[in-house]
C-alpha cells in the first residue's frame, strides 16, 4: 500500500524504479492519492513558530494509476479521513495472506541449584552420622 500525493519530493529512489522493483519481486501496490483539490493548509516552520500557508495540491494521478496497474494493484483517491478509512477497509478485504511463523523457545533447567543443595545435605548427613551424631552400640 502506498499513501502519497504522488509527488517525488523526498526520496532516494525514483517512483518508476520502485515500481520496477515491486514488479520484479511480485508485490502488488495499491496506491492511494491523498489530498483535497485546489489548495490545502501546509505547516511551515518560521522563527515565530509554525504558520499554516495555503499551497496548491498536486497529485500525480497518472503515475499512481500506472504504478498500481503495472504491479497488479489498484489506484484509489482519498479526499478526507472517512474515504481513507473506507479505502483501507476495502484493501484489507482484497488482500488476505497466511503468515507462517516459526517460534524458537529456549528452555533452561532450573533444578540444578536444588539438586546441588540436596546433594550437600546428604553429604552433611553422612558426615554427621559418622562423626558427631554417631550411634554407639
Amino acid at each position: 500500500m502506498l499513501l502519497t500525493d504522488g509527488e517525488n519530493n523526498g526520496g532516494l529512489i525514483d517512483p518508476n524504479t520502485a515500481k520496477e522493483i515491486a514488479k520484479s519481486i511480485g508485490v502488488k501496490v495499491y496506491t492511494i492519492g491523498m489530498g483535497t483539490e485546489g489548495f490545502a493548509p501546509v505547516p511551515i516552520q518560521t522563527p515565530n513558530g509554525i504558520v499554516y500557508q495555503k499551497e496548491k495540491v498536486n497529485i500525480d494521478e497518472k503515475l499512481l494509476t500506472q504504478i498500481a496497474t503495472e504491479t497488479g494493484g489498484r489506484y484509489y483517491r482519498a479526499k478526507d479521513n472517512e474515504s481513507l478509512k473506507n479505502i483501507y477497509g476495502e484493501i484489507d478485504q482484497l488482500e488476505k495472506s497466511k503468515i507462517e511463523t516459526t517460534t524458537l523457545r529456549r528452555y533452561t533447567e532450573q533444578f540444578f541449584p536444588f539438586a546441588l543443595a540436596a546433594a550437600l545435605l546428604v553429604l552433611l548427613e553422612l558426615l554427621l552420622r559418622w562423626t558427631l551424631l554417631r550411634k554407639f552400640p
